[in-house]
């Protein structure tokens, strides 16, 4: 079993306890950040005359042999190392022998792992930032097509008033844009490097903490060594941020999967995006948004376990901390994959514009508009608003809509009814009319908006 701190024991830790404790098994994917680590770790030693400049560059040498192995897969991880930098370090020695073993000269595994945890966080929030990008270009697209795609909004999940779909996806981009200055503010948070901290209380050595700093690509060095070690805010608030947009894609989605109901009709599903059944030949389902909607819990139960974990931990590390890794890992894989195949299948919806329109049309969502016609004819609002409430209800009866009822039917309810009602309720007039900011009839100025931010 390959460890790092075998001189202190006089006997090998037993089989079980060592799989209990062992991490290769799901850390070996911060190879790469692990190794970029060392690298500038190494490279510092060398700067500051820790270790010679031979043997800083023998090292950095050693470890870009392992790391081009790896990646062309004639380098497979040995189990019997105990977690990735064993398992970089023992390749490191056994490849460029005693200068190998200089490497972790001031530094400890508790700062290796909080640096590597940190670069790859740092990583796949730049990744999630990209892919919300992407997706919401695919939805200012559906904007730009679909301004005079008019629709029912709903309230309660009832019909309210009418909109166009492109105010209907505007809503869910400004939920996208929020998501995506979240993971920016996150970024800028975590922009400090811990490596140099030490196991807690930093080192004798004279290290150039800032200098590896840079030479990672972070701001500055972290200014507290035990909170260096000890911290996982930045991950808290990664998955915090991953539920949340998980969240805003899983209220997408039910939106869909009910459009896509034989009831609503509103959309079709790209076949590349649904599935069939193994009985009912018939069946077209939207597993995908569904699938996606489903596993908006397990992003929540990584954040729920990680905030767990930490909830009761002192200063400075434990090894409670490890369970970071595996909860962290699958929810930033699973929004990453839920981001992508949700700007495939969005992208690929097709949008009954009939239907939605008619949809409209049959649940009195321009009854709103009806009572602020009367109330331009000099009604109070209250008096417009029984008024429009009665004539609802004559329509209920009749199972028409307000505009199919003729003037004088109307006039039987209200006198200040004229012919011009009927264009001021139509579906364009209730949408077009409704020009206060960030209304469907200002969607050209949103439109704009989001042309210079996305």
């Amino acid at each position: 079993m390959a460890v790092l701190w075998g001189g202190r024991f006089t006997k090998e830790t037993d089989d079980k306890v060592f799989a209990f404790n062992e991490s290769l098994s799901f850390d070996k994917r911060l190879y790469a950040v692990d190794i970029k680590g060392s690298k500038c770790h190494a490279k510092m030693l060398g700067k500051q005359g820790i270790i010679t400049e031979e043997e800083a560059e023998s090292i950095i040498k050693g470890l870009d042999s392992i790391l081009a192995d790896i990646e062309n897969n004639t380098l497979e991880f040995d189990p019997k190392c105990e977690d990735i930098h064993s398992f970089i370090e023992a390749n490191l020695t056994k490849r460029i022998g005693e200068p190998g073993k200089k490497l972790h000269t001031g530094r400890s595994r508790n700062d290796q792992v909080a640096l590597d945890m940190r670069i790859y966080t740092k990583n796949e929030v730049i990744a999630l930032s990209d892919l919300i990008t992407s997706l919401l270009k695919v939805l200012l697209s559906k904007m730009k097509d679909n301004k005079d795609t008019y629709m029912p909004a709903f309230t309660h999940l009832q019909k309210a008033q009418p909109t166009n779909l492109a105010h209907y996806i505007g809503a869910y981009v400004e939920m996208f844009l929020r998501d995506r200055d979240r993971l920016k503010d996150i970024e800028e948070r975590m922009d400090y490097s811990p490596l140099g901290a030490g196991a807690l209380c930093g080192t004798t050595y004279p290290l150039d903490r800032d200098y590896t700093a840079e030479l990672l690509g972070f701001k500055e060095a972290t200014y507290n060594s035990m909170d260096s070690v000890s911290d996982r805010d930045y991950l808290i608030e990664t998955l915090s941020a991953c539920s949340i947009i998980m969240m805003h894609l899983s209220r997408f989605c039910e939106e869909l999967i009910i459009w896509n109901s034989n009831e609503y009709r509103f959309i079709e599903m790209d076949d590349a995006f649904s599935t069939g059944s193994s009985i009912m030949p018939q069946k077209k389902n939207p597993d995908i948004a569904e699938l996606v909607r489903g596993k908006t819990g397990r992003v929540y139960g990584a954040l729920v376990s990680l905030l767990t974990t930490m909830k009761g931990l002192p200063l400075a590390y434990n090894k409670d901390m490890q369970e970071d890794k595996e909860v962290a890992f699958d929810a930033l894989d699973t929004v990453k994959d839920s981001l992508t195949l949700f700007t495939g299948m969005i992208d690929t919806v097709s949008f009954n514009k009939e239907i939605m329109a008619k949809s409209a049309m049959k649940g009195f969502t321009n009854a709103t508009d009806a009572a602020d016609y009367l109330v331009r004819k000099g009604i109070p609002f209250r008096d417009a608003h029984g008024i429009i409430g009665i004539l609802v209800l004559k329509c209920i009866e009749k199972d028409c809509s307000i505009e199919d009822l003729s003037l004088t039917e109307l006039k039987e309810i209200c006198d200040s009814f004229d012919e011009d009602v009927y264009d001021a309720i139509s579906l364009k007039t209730c949408v077009e009319r409704r020009l206060t900011k960030g209304a469907p009839g200002a969607i050209d100025e949103s439109i704009k908006r989001y042309e210079d931010i996305i």
